[in-house]
C-alpha cells in the first residue's frame, strides 16, 4: 500500500530535528526560510546538504546565487524562526530586518546570535519530489557552543533538556 503524504508527514513529525535560516543573497537583495532539513555530507571536503521546496521564494536565489549559509538557530532566536517560516507577515527582505548580521566568505547574509553558521558556495542541486537538495561547500564556520539549540518536534519548538552528567 503506498504511503499517503499526511502519514509520511505524521511521521516525520515525530523526528526531532535543529532549526535553522537558510540565507542567500542575489542581485543585492537577500532572500531566507525556516529549514529543518539540513544534514551534513563530508568532512573532507566539509560539506553540507539543505533542502529547500522549489516553491520558497530562496530556492531560485540560491539557484541562480550559488551561494547560501546556514545558521543553526538558539533557543532564544523562536521568533525569528517563525518571522522567516512566514508565520509573523514579512516577505523577502523584509524578514531580515530583526536578526541581521555579517557576510563571510561567500557573501551570503548571516544572522547574528546563530549558535553556528555555515558560509557555503554550491556544489550541486538535485531535483528531488517537490524540493531541491542543494549541496554546498563550506567556506567559512562561525560557533557558540555556549548557547541552547532550538528544537522543532511535533509542530512546536522545544529546547534539549540538560541531562545528569
Amino acid at each position: 500500500m503506498p504511503v499517503t503524504p499526511e502519514r509520511f508527514v505524521a511521521g516525520m513529525r515525530l523526528h526531532a530535528a535543529g532549526v535553522t535560516i537558510v540565507a542567500t543573497s542575489f542581485e543585492g537583495r537577500p532572500f531566507g526560510l525556516t529549514a529543518t532539513a539540513v544534514c551534513s555530507v563530508s568532512a573532507e571536503p566539509p560539506q553540507l546538504l539543505v533542502c529547500v521546496h522549489r516553491a520558497a521564494e530562496a530556492h531560485e536565489p540560491i539557484r541562480r546565487g550559488r551561494i547560501f549559509s546556514v545558521n543553526v538557530l538558539a533557543a532564544g532566536q523562536r521568533r525569528l524562526a517563525d518571522r522567516f517560516a512566514g508565520r509573523l507577515g514579512p516577505r523577502g527582505a523584509a524578514r531580515f530586518e530583526e536578526g541581521r548580521g555579517t557576510r563571510l566568505a561567500t557573501g551570503a547574509p548571516v544572522l547574528d546570535g546563530a549558535r553556528a553558521v555555515f558560509d557555503c558556495a554550491l556544489v550541486t542541486g538535485l531535483e528531488a519530489g517537490t524540493h531541491t537538495i542543494f549541496v554546498g561547500r563550506v567556506e567559512a564556520v562561525l560557533t557558540d557552543p555556549t548557547l541552547a539549540p532550538l528544537i522543532y518536534h511535533e509542530g512546536e519548538y522545544g529546547l534539549v533538556a540538560q541531562l545528569p552528567a
